[in-house]
């Protein structure tokens, strides 16, 4: 009896073909369950379309059983080695033939359904990591918004940071200076990780935050320690939540924001690029948009005497490369002053 008329009378639908060609074409047609294999073929052997097989990732990991006249035990060796999982011997056995067949094929049916399941978990997963970062994002906006609301009647200070953050960084990313740095995903983040630089400020007193006078070198010093506590009270959320990018960024962002180009900022007296980029940006932001506001020791100033002012501190406090693009869309940033 040949072998596709008792894999028949297996109640298996058996696809019989007799050269590599007409091997590939059925193969493309529908994807197989088992592929049984003979060692010589007309074109090539055996062995070698099992690479191609195995080469290929929409093919290997199809289960592959070898048929030969011969039984050497070199080449089953031989075919265990290239992927294959079992081998039959001529003649065929119709009792072996069902048992190696049923076998295989209920493996081959288990791989399947543990991959839907790891791929239906691994989506379950991704989706409740995504619900728990967007949670702790809703969590760290309100919190800034609390801070800010301490002093910007308005709420308009940190979303326009955020919106212009991120118009500088889709800008700085068409710059073959930043273009490798500057992905997507740095575009998204950095709206949202721009709005939490100030966290610390919430542990500042309201009567050093909103004094009219010039602050004593005391109260200097209490303000300048924001920028530390904001980047701790986010280490702490970092450490019991999900690890993610966003939240590594949010932490240089307001650790680092009031670092200067030249190494005369604070916390911690960085300069140039040992500044995180992040931060570079919304320093210069976050400084056009408070020269832009009234603040309650002086009034808002005009448009161009801000751009002058950040213009003499250009590679000061602020990074060359990016003041030069930042000019170049300074007039698309939105802005609480229109004079």
């Amino acid at each position: 009896m040949i072998l596709s008329d008792m894999i028949k009378e297996l109640g298996y639908t058996p696809r019989p073909v007799v050269s590599v060609k007409q091997a590939q074409e059925a193969v493309e047609k529908k994807m197989p369950n088992l592929i049984l294999l003979d060692i010589s073929m007309p074109d090539i052997t055996g062995f070698e379309y099992c690479t191609m097989l195995k080469n290929d990732v929409k093919t290997r990991d199809i289960p592959v059983i070898f048929i030969s006249a011969l039984d050497s035990m070199e080449d089953k060796v031989r075919g265990f080695r290239l992927g294959a999982v079992d081998y039959i011997a001529k003649p065929f056995e119709k009792e072996e033939v069902s048992v190696r067949l049923s076998t295989h094929l209920k493996i081959y049916q288990m791989q399947q359904e543990l991959e839907l399941y790891n791929r239906r978990l691994h989506k379950m997963v991704n989706d409740q990591i995504h619900l728990a970062a967007e949670e702790q994002k809703n969590i760290l906006r309100a919190l800034a918004n609390l801070v800010e609301s301490k002093g910007d009647e308005s709420g308009s200070h940190l979303p326009m940071v955020g919106s212009n953050s991120r118009l500088l960084a889709l800008s700085l990313q068409l710059s073959p200076k930043f273009d490798k740095q500057i992905t997507s995903s740095f575009v998204d983040e950095i709206e949202l990780a721009a709005q939490l630089h100030d966290l610390g400020f919430i542990t500042i007193s309201d009567s050093v935050q909103f004094k009219k006078e010039e602050l004593t070198m005391d109260e200097w010093e209490e303000l300048k320690t924001h920028a530390e506590i904001g980047a701790r009270h986010l280490e702490e959320i970092y450490k019991h939540s999900s690890k993610n990018d966003f939240m590594k960024m949010a932490i240089d962002i307001a650790r680092f924001h009031h670092e200067n180009w030249d190494g005369s900022g604070y916390p911690r007296g960085l300069s140039g690029e040992e500044i995180p980029l992040a931060a570079r940006i919304v320093k210069i932001v976050d400084c056009y948009d408070v020269l832009n506001r009234d603040r309650c020791y002086r009034p808002a100033f005009t448009l161009e005497k801000s751009m002058e002012i950040m213009r003499r501190e250009n590679g000061q406090q602020f990074d060359p490369d990016i003041m030069e693009i930042f000019e170049k869309v300074q007039k698309q940033l939105k802005c609480e002053n229109s004079r």
